[in-house]
């Protein structure tokens, strides 16, 4: 249970750090990692130890498309599981973090290119907290979600998401969870090829991308529809793909760039993940 009088130091507005947050962008695959131990979820845990303790995290998720911008503004935040067909572990399993509203208004305030709504109905849903769970057990460092305004396309989410730098220096840790590939209609659980278990147009696409971030190019990346009939495949609804124009966006010039969990699975869907700044 949450304690109220830890919460209460969450409430003031947060002080400009000494160093510079990173920023993660991370494939979260299956719910399952959320409770399982597996390379995906132990990787997530090693790299809440890496990187400082964040004062909050603010994720920006696929699972939360929207008609307009949001953000989680109440005390603490439902845990949601939006999903069917998984073993009821799944379902029990709980992250009672606990919100900020005041860092919700202060965000919204950052986000001069839309008209962010504060709200008080959706909480954490699998993108955030099947993570966020695994890097940071004890739940007690403040969690907050960003929607996707499925109505805008990829250079606005890009643009909007360039005016969160502000909160790095403040210790908010900026998480987009998605997958690069991420390809449902697809999927196929055998070995495909001698380099595992992703299709060459998978892996092809998904070393495209990387080569993109590692080189700092990234209009090629907004305009991913232009990249071919690969790119097609590999996002063929953008919603788990926009989270990394997020991440991307937050880089600084300073910023290192580095990927962890880079494996395909599943045929269709690629875990890498990518961690900028130190």
């Amino acid at each position: 249970m949450n304690n109220l009088s830890g919460f209460n130091k969450f409430t003031n507005s947060l002080k400009e750090q000494e160093h510079l947050m990173p920023v993660l962008f991370v494939g979260h695959g299956s719910p399952m990692n959320g409770i399982e131990d597996n390379e995906f979820s132990e990787r997530w845990k090693q790299m809440g130890k890496e990187i400082p303790q964040p004062a909050a995290v603010l994720v920006i998720s696929a699972h939360w498309f929207s008609r307009g911008t949001r953000i989680t503004a109440m005390d603490f935040p439902e845990t949601i599981h939006d999903f069917g067909g998984f073993p009821q572990a799944l379902f029990d399993a709980q992250y009672p973090a606990p919100g900020n509203p005041a860092l919700a208004k202060e965000t919204a305030s950052l986000l001069h290119s839309a008209h962010v709504e504060l709200d008080h109905d959706w909480g954490l849903d699998h993108g955030a907290w099947s993570v966020v769970r695994r890097m940071y057990p004890d739940a007690n460092i403040p969690v907050l979600q960003l929607s996707i305004d499925y109505t805008k396309g990829p250079q606005y989410h890009f643009d909007l998401a360039k005016e969160l730098y502000d909160l790095r220096k403040k210790g908010v840790l900026i998480i987009g969870s998605g997958n690069m590939v991420h390809n449902l209609r697809m999927v196929s659980w055998a070995k495909i090829n001698e380099a595992g278990y992703g299709y060459d147009w998978a892996l092809s696409m998904n070393d495209k991308f990387k080569n993109l971030i590692s080189e700092g190019n990234y209009q090629p990346l907004i305009n991913y529809e232009a990249l071919g009939s690969e790119s097609r495949l590999a996002i063929p609804t953008p919603e788990h793909y926009l989270p990394l124009l997020y991440s991307l966006a937050l880089k600084g010039d300073r910023d290192k760039v580095s990927f962890f969990n880079d494996k395909a699975i599943a045929g269709s869907l690629t875990m890498t993940s990518v961690k900028i700044g130190d």
